[in-house]
């Protein structure tokens, strides 16, 4: 009898499991598979982990692979290339390459940030800071011709700032600017949260300023993809915006706390207290868009830096390269 009941048993228990294993092949058959290029990996792009732990693109049948690709230039090389279908980085790529003459371009059809997500973070934490304190004081922004340092320039421009009087460091890649300054060197970078706050916390300094807050608006990180693609998926890229919009929502309508708890399978490095003081930052300084669509005024200024300085001969026009989805 007992053997009955145990051959039962381990019956019920392989139908039970083949159920499951066919319910699971049926629901990812039923999904999309989307590949995403990512810039980089932060706390700035809140909105977009939202909606992948809150099951955002599984609702609209998008099965979301993302894929962290430092640079945006590699991150465009490889929609380029068709190794991903979107990209998400600083739509001053997509430029570039409608610059350089590429037949299937990229086109911007959704934002997610709408200004440089940068901090200036100080060794000097004992009085209130003034930009003028950056004068004949080295500061690390990242490589020349970046968008992190072209970012800088145009917040000591709009600020009225002689960039002249600061020893500005153009010679530490992105990757090593935080294990630069922890080292000894500067004094002053601009980073990225979650890094700023770990640097922080490790050098005994403080975040002082928003670069974002001063370089002013712009598609700063949004996402692209090459204009074959989106002509032949135009549906799929709407679902996919509309996934990124209910995640824009519920970081503008829900605390920092609540969002950090969201996210934090994102970052297992951080701790939550860690993840809550980022996103208080980025909300302090308006950083993400109310929702994903792109306006001129905020494509033009980006082409303002590029103009500026000398890295586009003349503006491209807006028609052709941002092509809103957001509805």
């Amino acid at each position: 009898m007992k053997k009955k009941i145990i051959t039962f048993l381990i019956l019920l228990i392989t139908l039970v499991t083949i159920i499951i294993c066919f319910k699971n092949n049926k629901d990812n058959n039923n999904l999309t598979r989307i590949k995403l290029a990512e810039v980089t990996h932060s706390v700035f792009y809140a909105p977009l982990y939202v909606a992948i732990e809150n099951g955002y693109f599984e609702n609209v049948g998008i099965d979301l692979e993302v894929i962290l690709t430092p640079g945006a230039d590699k991150v465009s090389a490889a929609v380029l290339s068709n190794t991903v279908d979107i990209g998400f980085a600083g739509t001053e790529s997509a430029i570039y390459i409608y610059s350089g003459g590429e037949e299937d371009y990229l086109v911007t059809f959704a934002g997610l940030t709408k200004r440089d997500g940068q901090f200036i973070v100080s060794r000097n934490c004992d009085k209130e800071f003034k930009l003028t304190d950056l004068y004949n004081k080295e500061i690390l922004v990242g490589r020349t011709g970046g968008m992190p340092s072209l970012n800088f320039i145009n917040a000591m421009k709009n600020s009225k700032i002689d960039i002249s009087k600061i020893d500005v460091n153009y010679s530490i890649d992105f990757a090593s600017l935080s294990g630069t300054f922890i080292g000894g060197i500067g004094d002053y970078v601009n980073l990225f949260e979650p890094t700023a706050t770990t640097v922080v916390k490790a050098s005994n300094s403080c975040i002082v300023e928003s670069i974002g807050k001063l370089s002013g608006e712009m598609p700063y990180t949004a996402f692209y993809t090459r204009k074959s693609y989106l002509a032949n998926n135009k549906e799929l890229l709407k679902d996919f915006t509309n996934a990124i919009n209910k995640g824009l929502d519920f970081v503008k309508n829900n605390d920092s706390k609540t969002i950090a708890k969201i996210i934090l399978p994102q970052f297992p490095d951080s701790s939550l207290n860690d993840i809550k003081i980022n996103i208080d930052n980025y909300k302090k300084y308006d950083s993400w868009l109310e929702n994903p669509y792109i306006n001129e005024s905020s494509f033009e200024n980006l082409q303002d830096i590029l103009l500026d300085n000398k890295l586009i001969e003349k503006r491209t026009p807006y028609s052709k390269l941002i092509n809103n989805l957001y509805e």
